[in-house]
């Protein structure tokens, strides 16, 4: 009986590989067969030459030789030694001896005993083999798919490779996997099953089951249309058990997306309940600042003192900037996360953009130690001075009692990538951050002071804002090719890096 066969591994597109089983083969049947015609005569041989002529003992004998030769080459061998022996027996142990012809009846029965019992022993020693056979072939098939299960669980393939590795295992041209156009709805009763193509492998895929050699029907919702000749029973147990991966590997697909889209559902959510929250105080504290000063500048029965109107001037101008400032980080965070930020990138050194961004922010607080002559770097001017505005921003916000310090840099070991870069360090001397506020200061809504370790603290206050600077900072930075980072400033503090690639293109 031949083995199994044996697949490759999956290097070469096979996916399944199977052990091989041992059974009756074709050399133990032939030895088998020799044996069969020769034991039986060397039984008789060897009692004649002891001249022990004892009827019963020598059946046993013939027996034996037919139990053993159903061991070593199963049934048809046995069957051989069993049909040999009893015609061995007739003629050198039972009276009269030298002839085919049976004297006594219960010769005759005691000799169909034999045989019956010899074939018998022999059809079930082959039947058990074969069993054993089988069983060992489920075994090998079991264990194989258990790795491919496990192996299918583990990756990310897609739906195509995995068909093809299925194609590949089964030998056929093409395979195709189809759904049902509806497949979490209830079929029509009665109506045709309407069928759509959702993955295939190989040239020229059947997408019609009038077009397949072979159709398998996994489940209602999914069949198999395979291409390339005829399946040996082993192999359409095979394709059952693919059936049955290829539908666990397209449920995962949907399961991957339908996590997706419950994540992107949930961040939108929680961006949306920002939003709400950061109108309901922080918009609203400066709308509210603004209606008091113009309110109080109205009141035609009160004359204010010069100085007085001038400060509140000052308050509804303050108040606006601030309205405006928030605005447009939304409306920033908004293109950043819809992946609508177009930078439209020139050759800009870092100086250029300092006045601007630095706009409105106490010089006393600002030292620029930039220095002269560093070259271009490749950035949008407007998103870059949003960057440099956010930081410095943030630094003077949560660090007042330190000075922010604008440093820049390039040159050797300072690259993005394989390309050379130029930085930019914002450093203040405040009391700095922790690691885990490090890695959650860059999200959308996130504030200093946000932690819930620093609030079971006490001692550090949100400083105002919805939390929205250093995040757009961030996707400003990354769609300009560059990056932003932070680092403890030594002696205390906190330094934001900001680093792009430098420009590359013609002179500005």
């Amino acid at each position: 009986m031949a083995a199994p066969e044996a697949h490759g591994n999956g290097d070469d597109g096979v996916l399944l590989r199977l052990p091989p089983v041992r059974g009756i083969g074709q050399g133990r049947v032939v030895t088998g067969l020799v044996l069969a015609l020769l034991l039986p005569p060397a039984v008789e041989l060897l009692v004649t030459v002891l001249d022990f002529r004892n009827f019963a003992i020598t059946m046993l004998l013939q027996l034996a030789v037919a139990v053993a030769v159903a061991a070593i080459g199963g049934l048809w061998p046995a069957v051989v030694a069993a049909v040999l022996g009893s015609f061995l027996l007739n003629y050198f142990s039972a009276d009269p001896v030298g002839s085919l012809s049976i004297a006594d009846p219960t010769t005759l029965f005691t000799l169909v005993v034999f045989l019956a019992v010899a074939c018998g022993v022999a059809l079930a020693v082959g039947l058990a083999s074969r069993r054993a056979q089988e069983a060992a072939r489920s075994g090998a098939e079991a264990t194989a798919l258990s790795e491919l299960a496990l192996r299918i669980l583990s990756s990310d393939g897609s739906l195509e490779t995995f068909l093809e590795k299925v194609r590949s295992n089964l030998g056929m041209e093409a395979v195709t996997l189809l759904g049902s156009a509806g497949p979490g709805g209830p079929a029509m009763p009665g109506a045709a099953p309407s069928w759509q193509v959702l993955a295939s492998a190989g040239h020229n895929p059947p997408v019609t089951h009038a077009a397949a050699d072979h159709a398998a029907v996994v489940d209602p919702h999914y069949t198999l249309l395979l291409r390339g000749g005829p399946l040996s029973p082993q192999r359409q147990r095979l394709l059952a058990a693919f059936g049955a991966f290829v539908v666990a590997v397209r449920e995962r697909q949907q399961l991957v997306k339908s996590r997706r889209d419950n994540l992107r559902l949930s961040e939108g959510n929680k961006m949306r309940t920002s939003i709400l929250r950061a109108v309901s105080h922080d918009l609203r504290t400066p709308l509210a600042g603004i209606k008091l000063a113009v309110s109080s500048l109205r009141q035609e029965d009160v004359s204010f003192p010069p100085e007085v109107e001038r400060e509140l001037l000052e308050t509804i101008e303050e108040y606006a900037d601030r309205l405006d400032h928030l605005v447009d980080n939304l409306l920033d965070m908004s293109r950043i996360t819809a992946d609508a930020v177009n930078p439209l990138l020139t050759g800009i050194v870092w100086a250029e953009v300092l006045p601007q961004a630095l706009r409105g922010v106490p010089p006393e607080h600002l030292r620029n130690e930039l220095p002269a002559n560093l070259p271009p770097v490749q950035a949008d001017a407007g998103m870059l001075e949003r960057v440099v505005a956010n930081i410095v921003e943030n630094a003077v916000k949560y660090a007042p009692d330190s000075d922010v310090v604008l440093t820049a840099r390039a040159g050797a070991g300072i690259t993005l990538g394989d390309r050379p870069a130029s930085e930019l360090r914002i450093v203040d001397h405040g009391r700095g951050m922790g690691h885990d506020e490090v890695l959650t200061m860059f999200q959308p809504f996130q504030r200093f002071g946000d932690s819930p370790s620093q609030t079971a603290a006490g001692g550090i206050g949100s400083g105002g804002g919805i939390g929205l600077g250093l995040a757009v900072a961030k996707g400003f930075s990354e769609a300009m090719g560059g990056r932003l980072a932070a680092e403890p400033t030594p002696g205390g503090g906190l330094t934001m890096v900001v680093t792009l690639p430098l420009w590359t293109g013609d002179a500005q």
